[in-house]
Formats: C-alpha cells, sequence, structure tokens
C-alpha cells in the first residue's frame, strides 16, 4: 500500500490539487464550512473528478492534531524525496545562474515552512537540507508554505558536506551566512551560480559546513538581539542575490 500524508489548510490543499491533483487519495471538507474559497476548492477538485467528503469539524480537528486546518484536509500519496542524483540533475538543466538555499540544521518544521516560501518569493530553485537532524516536509511545513512547498523543488540529502561539494564541482559558489563572518552580505557578488547556506538560528552552521563554505558573510544586525530567524535571513540574502542579478528591474 502507498505511503500517504495528510496536507491540511485551504492555499495548501488548492496547490496540490492544482499541481498533482493524480497524488489526491481524498478530500475531507468540515461540515458547515460554505465559504465562497471554499466553494472554489471544492468545484476545483470536482472538475478534477475528485469528490469532497463532509466530514464533522471534530474529525478534522482530530487528524490535525491540533493544527489550524481552516476546515479542509486531503490525503494524498507520499511523493518520492528528492535526493543528490536529483539535485545535480536540477542543476545541470537551469538555463541561468543557479539559485539555491542550504539549511544547515533546521529542526523546526515551521522554519522549513516559511523558508519554501521565501524561497518561492523569491524565485530560488530549490531548497536543501538533509535527511537526518533535520525538519522534513510534514504537514505542519507545509502548512506554513502556504503552497511553496508543491512549487520550489525540496531535496533531502544524505550528506550535506557532500552535497556542497558536489554543487562546487558543477561550478556553484557555496556562501555560508554567519553572525561572526568578516564581510558584509551586502559587499558581496552574489550574480554567479550561487548556493546559500544558512543554520539554525540558535546555532548557526556546523563546524563541517562551515569549512565547505568558499566563504562567508554577515547580515548587519542594527539592535540587541543576535540573529534572525532563518527564513527572514533567507529571505534578504535571496533578494539581494536577485537585485544583483537584475530580477527585479535593475542590479
Amino acid at each position: 500500500m502507498a505511503a500517504t500524508e495528510l496536507i491540511f489548510g485551504q492555499h495548501a490543499v488548492t496547490e496540490v490539487l492544482e499541481r498533482s491533483p493524480e497524488s489526491v487519495l481524498a478530500l475531507m471538507i468540515a461540515q458547515g464550512a460554505e465559504s465562497p474559497r471554499m466553494q472554489n476548492l471544492v468545484e476545483t477538485a470536482a472538475g478534477l473528478g475528485i469528490h469532497a467528503e463532509r466530514a464533522a469539524r471534530g474529525k478534522l480537528d482530530r487528524l490535525a492534531g491540533g493544527a489550524r486546518h481552516q476546515g479542509v484536509i486531503a490525503r494524498v500519496r507520499l511523493r518520492a524525496a528528492r535526493g543528490d542524483a536529483d539535485l545535480t540533475r536540477l542543476v545541470a538543466a537551469l538555463d541561468e545562474p543557479a539559485l539555491l538555499l542550504a539549511l544547515d540544521g533546521v529542526t523546526d518544521p515551521r522554519n522549513l515552512g516559511a523558508c519554501l516560501r521565501t524561497a518561492d518569493a523569491g524565485g530560488a530553485h530549490a531548497v536543501i537540507a538533509p535527511k537526518d537532524r533535520a525538519a522534513g516536509l510534514t504537514a505542519a511545513a507545509r502548512k506554513v508554505a502556504s503552497g511553496a512547498a508543491e512549487s520550489v523543488p525540496f531535496f533531502q540529502v544524505t550528506n550535506l558536506a557532500r552535497a556542497l561539494r558536489a554543487l562546487k564541482d558543477a561550478g556553484l559558489e557555496i556562501v555560508g551566512a554567519s553572525a561572526d563572518a568578516g564581510h558584509s552580505a551586502y559587499l558581496a557578488d552574489f550574480r554567479g551560480p550561487l548556493c546559500l547556506v544558512l543554520g539554525a538560528e540558535e546555532k548557526g552552521l556546523r563546524r563541517l559546513t562551515r569549512e565547505h563554505c568558499d566563504r562567508l558573510v554577515a547580515l548587519p544586525m542594527c539592535g540587541s538581539i543576535e540573529s534572525l530567524n532563518v527564513s527572514v535571513a533567507a529571505g534578504i540574502l535571496i533578494y539581494e542575490a536577485q537585485r544583483q542579478r537584475g530580477k527585479w528591474g535593475h542590479s
């Protein structure tokens, strides 16, 4: 029997219906949920041949484990995780300089979801994380990603250091973010093929990960806090890279 997972939240479920409807095995809508947006979701599903089952809100509450489901849950066929070889193929197929985001030791699925959403908004080509001791694409991560888990390729690699070496061999520069770096991110050149590497805000980059970075950059901090949330830092760096590349109309 194929492995399955639950996806909840109107935006996340709508993205699955639009991008991979063949993976949807069941769709549950809370009784009494009759908003125009929910009606559009039900009609979209019906147009794809997917019947929406009406269920008691308490049942959805139990399935979501207390998380906010917005009255809709989809059971989907678990997608095979992308790995090291898939990452190399993606980079080789790009027709523009790569812009990747690697996460080192980010264990909170909500932070992963926020990073995926940031990567989608900023036009990054993929997000990379290790399989062990790191957050994966849980229902909570998908909910925070607001559909970006379907639009941004997510790679779980066996060994992050080895994946970074492979990206170097493919011509990417590996740039790590660290509060103790001597160079400001705003003085760095991000126009070439690039993988930005960020660690968890409490611990930062691990020693081995730092050693595989071509250089380290820091984000200027004016206040009293020591670090930014990882998704905020990712957004600043991704948008700076795209600004330099002329993505927003100027460099």
